[in-house]
């Protein structure tokens, strides 16, 4: 797999409005309004700007498509997560679905919103097209690496989509042009001092650097630079440098390491060569040249939609913009046409957002009752159904075996109607391991998952998880490493780090285990392995001292101290985790609040799934020992 990621690096490197009043028509009443799909080879297009506004979008984005697949044919361009293409008419049309910051509307002419389930791209007919186009296609390009390879990192990441950004075709479309100079990213390269390289190299999505307004735009503009420099600049003397350099990522080494390796000088010198590009005010372009014409027009299929369609596409980009107001498009659709089995789905999941989760069950059902082939309609049904039991912080400790039945049931139906689609096989394997069952089928599953999009590190994450419950330690740490070193995201680095502490306390716990009972005569190697509990659980374990038993209505929370490390394990029913002493002077009842003093504790735990939960997982059993058996 990694071998195929990096493949993708080394190759990638290398108007007539519908709604006018035609001057014929001597009438007062406006024309009536239309919708529109098209489905070309890649994309599916609906909106409301007209069906030639919408064939030229198709044409524009199949174009893109078609360039990547000729110039880098060993890539596959076919990603699990479909896109849908949103094209409005006009500003009026489009302003009430553009993005909001802050609190207001931000103006775009287009924007690509992502999903786990769906992606889609929005943009405006009347504006434009290199404006509206250049965002589209940035986006484009992060969902195509995100398909195909590791986790890049994010100046590359960001730099590389911008480079990507200006294709245009000329020519009679049979010329392309690629890595055009942006305006705005010279012009704040020449009035602003550029990042250190190593603080642009440590730029993750959770810096400021990437988020905050004032910062964010030389983090861009630098990062398109230093792509631009590094592919095109000085005949392109350092591009097979580049290439070494994201390879040696690939494989797990550190951002300095892979830096000396890759270019073979210090950061200092690189920041000298790239200031000197820049102040040069000249950057060459790539141009590529095809005998036939980039010509999509004759494939497209183009059909009316009805009203209760467009406004089931309108309620659905909405839930993926995490807006509540989805609710009000997707009840329109329904009302409009009540067998529309997709739009109950939606309705579905923006019924369980709002934590009305009985509602939620109910929409669900009814999409299936209807009978639709789509496979989001299962998969929603088994992650509504996934939510059910869940405590006040977000966790499940267990499910019903017939509930985890329907679940795999219906994510099942979801993969054998949609093969190539990686949620399910996620959410499978998130069962499995609630449940503690099929864990082996779980690893094929999510090895599977990983293959389809490998860029998900939430995936590894919980493979890893398996590897644990499985006792396979060696294997376990050899996903969490990688993610410790390169993950974008700063919760998955965090749960990879308290993974892999919780294998080095295991590994040390064994090895002074084995150094006691080896010890001395055969009667000190004795006493030595009596001293040990017996484990009878399966799970992750902490040694440490147990601090606090904090308890509430939603269960209880048991905090451990492990050296530096805080370790935080919540259930919300209590009488699920076995208290278990080896000492005297621990007996009687275990009383809420501090424990002072601290005990001595060895606790076996199930690891949280949630990168976003506030607790590192749920307890099994809590086993109390001799000060000096820690």
């Amino acid at each position: 797999m990694k071998h195929f990621a990096l493949s993708l690096i080394l190759l990638v490197l290398f108007s007539i409005s519908p709604g006018s009043i035609s001057h014929r028509v001597m009438s007062r009443t406006a024309a009536k309004e239309t919708w529109t799909r098209v489905k070309s080879k890649h994309f599916l297009l609906v909106g409301d700007a007209g069906e030639r506004e919408i064939r030229k979008a198709a044409v524009k984005l199949e174009q893109f498509r078609e360039v990547f697949s000729r110039l880098f044919p060993k890539v596959n361009l076919n990603s699990p997560i479909p896109i849908t293409v949103i094209v409005f008419k006009n500003r009026q049309s489009y302003l009430p679905f553009m993005p909001i910051y802050q609190g207001k509307v931000s103006e775009v002419a287009g924007y690509f919103q992502s999903g786990p389930e769906i992606n889609y791209i929005t943009l405006i007919s009347e504006s434009s097209r290199e404006n509206s186009f250049s965002t589209i296609f940035h986006e484009y390009v992060h969902s195509l690496t995100n398909d195909n390879t590791f986790q890049m990192p994010t100046w590359f990441s960001e730099g590389l989509a911008e480079f990507y950004s200006t294709f245009e075709v000329t020519d009679g479309d049979k010329k392309v042009w690629l890595g055009k100079p942006i305006s705005n990213h010279v012009y704040l390269l020449r009035e602003n001092k550029l990042l250190p390289l190593p603080k642009l190299f440590a730029v993750d999505h959770g810096s400021p650097d990437y988020n905050e307004q004032d910062k964010k735009g030389v983090f861009y503009s630098q990062s398109w630079a230093l792509v631009h420099f590094l592919m095109l600049g000085n005949n392109s003397q350092r591009h097979p440098q580049l290439i070494n350099y994201l390879g040696l990522l690939s494989q797990g080494k550190s951002t300095d390491e892979s830096f000396r390796q890759a270019f073979q000088t210090d950061y200092a010198t690189m920041e000298k060569d790239l200031n000197d590009y820049i102040s040069r005010h000249s950057y060459p372009v790539q141009t590529f040249s095809f005998e036939q014409k980039l010509e999509f027009d004759s494939s497209l299929q183009s059909a009316q939609i009805s009203e209760a369609e467009w406004n089931y596409y309108l309620g659905d980009l909405v839930l993926h913009l995490n807006r509540t107001d989805c609710e009000e498009y997707l009840q329109k659709a329904i009302k409009m046409d009540p067998h529309l089995a997709v739009a109950y789905a939606s309705l579905g999941m923006a019924q369980m957002k709002m934590q009305r989760m009985a509602e939620a069950k109910q929409s669900l059902q009814r999409a299936l009752s209807i009978g639709s082939p789509n496979h989001m309609v299962h998969y929603y049904y088994a992650f509504i159904l996934s939510r059910e039991g869940l405590d006040a912080n977000n966790r499940i400790s267990g499910y019903d075996p017939a509930l985890a039945q329907l679940m795999r049931e219906n994510l099942k139906k979801a993969i054998t109607l949609a093969p190539d689609f990686p949620e399910p096989y996620h959410l499978l394997a998130f069962v499995n391991l609630v449940t503690d069952e099929e864990l082996t089928e779980t690893v094929s599953l999510l090895k599977h998952a990983i293959v389809l999009s490998p860029s998900r590190q939430e995936f590894t994450l919980m493979l890893s998880q398996v590897y644990l419950r499985q006792q396979k330690y060696d294997e376990a740490q050899k996903l969490l490493e990688p993610i410790v070193r390169n993950a974008q995201e700063p919760g998955l680095r965090e749960r990879a780090q308290s993974r892999l502490d919780s294998i080095k306390s295991l590994s040390e716990q064994l090895t002074r285990t084995k150094a006691e009972s080896n010890a001395g005569d055969g009667s000190a190697g004795a006493e030595a392995a009596s001293r040990l509990p017996q484990r009878r659980f399966d799970g992750e374990t902490v040694r440490g001292l147990l601090t606090e038993i904090a308890c509430s209505d939603g269960g209880m929370t048991i905090i451990v101290k492990d050296g530096a490390r805080t370790v935080k394990l919540h259930t919300a029913s209590v009488e699920r985790v076995y208290f278990i002493t080896y000492t005297r002077d621990t007996k009687g009842m275990i009383n809420c609040g501090k424990v002072n003093p601290a005990k001595s504790v060895l606790v076996t735990y199930r690891a949280s799934t949630e990168a976003s939960s506030p607790f590192d997982g749920e307890p099994i059993a809590v086993e109390f020992m001799k000060a000096e058996q820690k």
